[in-house]
């Protein structure tokens, strides 16, 4: 197979698995756009993730809509979404508490906004979202986590 065909390979096998998660879930873009909207309206006015948002994003919209993008490659593997997000979170002044209360919100909007199989689906990779963030802004603090330890920061 030349580069070309693995190209057109890969393509259809994700339209099928993205397909598959459709049918079983019922996520589709107007969905994720309107639980990262939700989402993010809950985020802005919380007292402790607010503040770290408001200081980093003063034009919302194309954050809305990276986010959309980001979602549609998580939940549905669209590969839409082409950032670093490990990059963009590490200088985050953030910890177990905020990543707790991050998934909280993301949670009861999911469940909210969403009929329960496509919640159970979003929420499911959020909780592998957060973990992953919080070992890797752990270990630029030094703080090498084992299986269920949490990071608390010092400062």
């Amino acid at each position: 197979m030349n580069d070309a065909s693995i190209e057109i390979a890969h393509g259809l096998r994700r339209a099928a698995v993205t397909e598959r998660i459709v049918a079983e879930t019922g996520i589709d873009d107007s969905m994720i756009e309107g639980l990262v909207r939700r989402f993010y309206e809950e985020v802005r006015a919380h007292p402790l993730l607010g503040p770290i948002f408001a200081t980093r994003i003063h034009d919302w919209e194309p954050h809305l809509q990276r986010m959309c993008a980001f979602w549609s490659s998580v939940a549905l593997m669209t590969g839409r979404y082409h950032g670093t997000p490990m990059a963009k979170h590490l200088p985050l002044p953030v910890d177990a508490e905020h990543f707790d209360r991050w998934l909280a919100l993301f949670e009861e909007t999911a469940w909210r906004t969403c009929p329960a199989k496509a919640a159970d689906h979003f929420i499911e990779r959020a909780r592998r979202i957060a973990e992953s963030l919080e070992i890797g802004i752990a270990g630029t603090h030094g703080a090498f986590l084992a299986r269920g330890e949490r990071y608390r920061s010092t400062g």
